[in-house]
Parts: structure tokens; C-alpha cells; sequence
């Protein structure tokens, strides 16, 4: 799939592979933080240094056990040859919270994890094996434009109703203005939020807001 981005230049859409690590764990921690001082990967891998936690989110993106982080789910849009954009499409049905934790003590990561992102887990929704979930959007600054934007989704979406899903679903912090515009403006409509004052406390956020398509 190609498309024209803003700078004129051809962008490419495609699966990721195994060496795409280093951009999807730059990618999941730009995405986590969404503009604050900390993120979920922040309490997970026990430290805020940058460094520290991309080798962290790296390894997480290539463990054998396939949690809703590995390589595996990710899109990568191409420019030039470089990667400009991801997105990350997965089953909850398959990439189960005990997925997550299998593939965190892969690394050296046990379930004490759960004990640092209580604010996360009073916000978290609760999401039926019959939804598709998008996460994970990012752009490179000088690349972003709503078409990549919407391409990426599109992809997800077209990989969703091939394996028989009907509904798409997402999830952004409350007060992500720039996210919800632009989910809203690709389709998705708000269908709950969760409010908790320890989410707030550790995040600086109200709490979680979800969002979901029809296809």
C-alpha cells in the first residue's frame, strides 16, 4: 500500500518484522508517556532513564511469548526507506494479561508489576473477545499527517475484518485532545470512561477513555 505524505514523498504501509524492535519500543514509550514525565513502562520496568527502558521495551518487542507488544502485531509505515510510523492491531482474546506477564518474566520482569500500576489497573476496561483493539499509534513529527494517520488505522482495520472482527476499539488517556480528534475523526466514537483519583496521582491524568468503530 502506498500513499503520498506530506513532504510529497511515496509512504509504504507494512507489516513489521523483527528488526523494526528499536523503532516500536521507541514508539511504545512515546506513546505510554503521551507527553507526561512517566508512562505504565515507567512503573513496570521499575526506572524513568530513557535508555534503560528501550532496551527493556526492545527485548519485550522479540520474547517468544507473543504479549500485544511483540513485533508481531505492529504496522510500519516507510519513507524513503525509513520508518516513520507505527501502529499496533492485536486480539485481546490472544494477547491475555497472563501473555503479558509470561512475556514480562522472559526479561526478568515478575507479576510484583502489578502492584506498581494500580492506578492503570482501576482504570483499565474491560474488553469482550469479540473487539479488535488498535494501540500504540505514533508518527514522526515531520511526517505526521492525518492521511498516514488514517492509512494506518485503515490497515489495522482491514487486518481486523479479515480475521472476522466487526469491532474495533481504543483506548487514550482523558484530556488527549489531539487523540481523540483524531480518532473521532476516523470514525470512533467514545463508549466509557474510567475516573480514578490514584490514576491521576501516578499519571497525571483523570484516567482512561475508550473509544470504538463499527465496521
Amino acid at each position: 500500500m502506498k500513499i503520498m505524505g506530506v513532504t510529497g514523498m511515496s509512504i509504504t504501509i507494512r507489516k513489521a518484522e523483527e528488526a523494526d524492535a528499536k523503532f516500536i519500543a521507541e514508539a511504545l514509550l512515546e506513546s505510554s508517556r503521551a507527553g507526561k514525565k512517566v508512562g505504565i513502562f515507567d512503573y513496570i520496568f521499575k526506572t524513568n532513564d530513557e535508555k534503560q527502558l528501550l532496551e527493556f521495551l526492545q527485548k519485550f518487542t522479540l520474547t517468544k511469548t507473543k504479549s500485544y507488544c511483540h513485533f508481531s502485531n505492529f504496522m510500519i509505515a516507510v519513507s524513503g526507506g525509513k520508518s516513520v510510523g507505527t501502529i499496533c492491531g492485536y486480539e485481546p482474546r490472544i494477547a491475555t494479561h497472563d501473555i503479558f506477564a509470561r512475556a514480562l518474566e522472559e526479561i526478568g520482569i515478575d507479576e510484583t508489576y502489578h502492584e506498581r500500576i494500580a492506578g492503570y489497573l482501576l482504570c483499565e476496561p474491560e474488553i469482550d473477545n469479540k473487539t479488535w483493539v488498535c494501540d500504540f499509534m505514533v508518527i514522526q513529527p515531520e511526517y505526521k499527517s492525518f492521511e498516514i494517520l488514517k492509512e494506518l488505522v485503515g490497515k489495522s482495520m482491514l487486518t481486523a475484518r479479515l480475521k472476522g472482527y466487526r469491532k474495533v476499539q481504543t483506548m487514550i488517556e482523558i484530556g488527549s485532545a489531539e487523540a481523540e480528534l483524531i480518532y473521532k475523526k476516523l470514525g470512533f466514537s467514545v463508549i466509557d470512561e474510567k475516573r480514578s483519583e490514584y490514576y491521576e496521582e501516578q499519571f497525571g491524568r483523570a484516567g482512561l477513555m475508550r473509544l470504538q468503530v463499527i465496521l
